[in-house]
């Protein structure tokens, strides 16, 4: 009898933590989401939805989507993406791998990365978990699996590769109403990342969680993104200690400049952060926040976090990453030829 592949001992540890989530909502609701322009398709400009018996449950709830999710405390604590619970109008269900439906509670969501935190309650508080692993210990060529369970055509979803790239950053939408924005810190994988296994996990050969599967580049083969578990884990850890994810704020708008934007902009300097606005309607310092407070103005150039030059390696955005509220940040700053230090204590975003 042949021997059989690390690969399916590992999937056999960890598919049975692996949850599928439900998204359903009341066909009233559904039908006032449709756009005004298209209400002279329906007779009589009545938009009534015709949707197939199979979608709609006996509360007549129509199923609109889904997504996947890993166990991680045995007493229910789930962790997925924020895009698949980013609707506030929607009812979520989970499923686990045995085929128990669960209503889930929406513990929290994080305000930066696709992270969310969900809870369902179930009678014995013995559900199977998915180990968590350490993600600032990956290596590139490391072998990785990236599990979903999604209902429908994706449920059981098991891809496999190896990790291609660190601390990549991409431009992606993290909800369906949500603006582009930069996602960074990344772990790039050539293991399928796709909508049945969004939210699973993807893991190491040992069945330790290392991301949660988030992003697939589409028009691009082999590139898939996840979320690096210690960002989970911080968010955890957070939501134990203060019953909500706390990220810090400093409070500016920037662009990260290098050769090119220096060029562009006659700037002073190929590195650091030109606190400007990005829109008529925005403005380059949020009012009474840290940076604020801190003296910082439009058109500075911060050129420094804590002694460290900002580049577009090591952003703003980065330095906070792996700071709390209430740290204390060492800017040193350019203003109109001349250097100065400032000091901003970080808050909580909100």
């Amino acid at each position: 009898m042949a021997e059989k592949s690390p690969l399916t001992k590992t999937i056999k540890k960890v598919m049975p933590s692996v949850v599928s989530i439900v998204i359903s909502k009341s066909l009233e609701a559904i039908e006032k989401e449709i756009p005004p322009e298209l209400l002279p398709l329906f007779p009589s400009g009545d938009p009534h939805l015709q949707i197939p018996e199979e979608m709609i449950d006996a509360r007549g709830m129509v199923k609109i989507g889904g997504g996947s999710g890993f166990i991680v405390d045995a007493n229910g604590i789930i962790v997925t993406n924020k895009h698949v619970i980013s609707d506030g109008e929607a009812e979520y269900a989970v499923i686990t791998n045995d085929d128990k439906k669960y209503k889930a509670q929406i513990l929290a969501r994080d305000p930066i990365d696709d992270v969310a935190i969900i809870k369902i309650n179930p009678p014995a508080n013995k559900l199977p978990i998915v180990k968590l692993g350490d993600s600032s210990k990956v290596e590139l060529g490391e072998t990785v699996l990236a599990i979903g369970n999604a209902l429908g055509l994706f449920k059981n979803t098991v891809s496999a590769g190896i990790i291609s790239g660190l601390s990549r950053s991409i431009q992606a939408a993290i909800g369906p109403k949500q603006p582009l924005q930069e996602l960074r810190g990344l772990i790039q994988t050539d293991a399928a990342i796709n909508p049945g296994n969004s939210g699973g996990p993807l893991v190491n050969l040992d069945g330790e969680a290392i991301g949660i599967n988030a992003a697939i580049v589409f028009g691009a083969q082999n590139l898939g993104f996840a979320i690096p578990i210690n960002t989970v884990k911080r968010d955890l850890h957070d939501l134990k200690e203060h019953g909500r994810i706390r990220r810090p704020l400093l409070g500016l708008r920037y662009i990260t400049i290098d050769e090119d934007l220096k060029e562009k902009l006659n700037l002073p300097v190929g590195y650091g952060a030109l606190v400007i606005s990005h829109g008529p309607h925005s403005s380059a310092i949020i009012h009474n926040s840290p940076a604020d407070k801190s003296g910082i103005k439009e058109k500075d150039i911060v050129l420094e976090c804590n002694g460290e030059k900002i580049s577009t390696q090591k952003t703003i955005q980065d330095f906070l990453e792996n700071l709390e509220v209430g740290d204390v940040l060492k800017l040193k700053v350019l203003r109109q030829g001349k250097e100065f230090e400032a000091k901003a204590i970080l808050s909580e975003r909100k």
